[in-house]
């Protein structure tokens, strides 16, 4: 049996979208390993699942799968090319289309051009719903009236690694560094992505702040290690930077990948996320 599927990208996070609402199979846990073997399989950071939805509320189920075969609650990159695939392919008319995921449903919205803005719906910086736990770290509040709260957490380096944690449907953890370009990302960031404290692991962000509307940021997320790009990433350094006062409401955020533009008014409203979205090729794959 041959599966149609498509290979799509956004600011080079690169995903293998299957669209499982015009053909159905079921795949393990080791078939999605195997295809994303860059050298054997398709390669990719996350495939990304189109489903019929169970919320009667929702237009399609969003399910993803990291390139290790581990299931992953958000993907604001993977948002946006479902979003465009679900447009080009014609499995919808609508503009906006709202897809339910395991961590909730969110709404996205087809733009001019190739760009594609996505509603990733209400950050957290609760340490019980990141999850994160907090009990057994040492922490402290940056400011004496800020509205978040920083931890040192130790590796084994000699060193105390200040982070803030934050979830935008999935677990994070934002470090402000003054420049990215040396920042330890491969070596800093799998072992605090696997720190105990994070019971479910994390990503983790390596934000340089340049002025309140414009940073860098590099990512290493969990399951696949540093990618070009990770828009939920993105989101939870604007919300960390905001809380900390270190950020404005619309942020330009450039990732290795490119730039995509966030905005966040502030505790209790939606983070917005806007970028491109973009069709490689399209194939068909064998199963075994």
């Amino acid at each position: 049996m041959n599966v149609h599927f498509a290979k799509m990208h956004g600011l080079g996070n690169d995903f293998m979208v299957l669209d499982l609402v015009s053909q159905a199979f079921n795949f393990t846990a080791e078939q999605v390993r195997s295809w994303g073997d860059r050298r054997t399989g398709v390669g990719f950071d996350q495939l990304l699942i189109i489903e019929p939805p169970g919320d009667p509320e929702a237009d399609f189920r969003f399910r993803i799968f990291n390139s290790d075969g581990s299931a992953a609650e958000q993907c604001g990159n993977g948002a946006r090319c479902i979003a465009r695939y679900i447009a080009d392919s014609g499995l919808s008319v609508k503009n906006v289309i709202r897809l339910q995921t395991s961590s909730g449903t969110i709404e996205t919205r087809m733009l001019d051009s190739d760009q594609v803005e996505v509603d990733m719906g209400i950050p957290t910086v609760s340490a019980t719903q990141v999850p994160f736990e907090a009990a057994s770290a040492s922490s402290c509040n940056a400011h004496p009236d800020a509205r978040y709260t920083s931890y040192f957490l130790d590796v084994g380096d000699g060193e105390c690694h200040e982070i803030i944690p934050a979830s935008i449907g999935n677990p994070h953890g934002v470090l402000f560094v003054e420049d990215i370009a040396s920042a330890p990302v491969a070596e800093l960031g799998s072992k605090l992505a696997a720190h105990p404290f994070f019971p479910e692991r994390a990503n983790i962000g390596f934000c340089q702040v340049v002025d309140g509307n414009f940073v860098r940021l590099r990512v290493f997320e969990r399951g696949v290690g540093e990618t070009r790009a990770c828009g939920t990433g993105a989101c939870a350094a604007v919300v960390a930077g905001r809380l900390s006062g270190r950020l404005e409401e619309g942020v330009k955020v450039s990732l290795p990948g490119g730039k995509i533009r966030i905005r966040w008014h502030g505790e209790g409203t939606p983070v917005k996320m806007t970028g491109p979205a973009t069709l490689v090729y399209e194939g068909q794959i064998a199963l075994d």
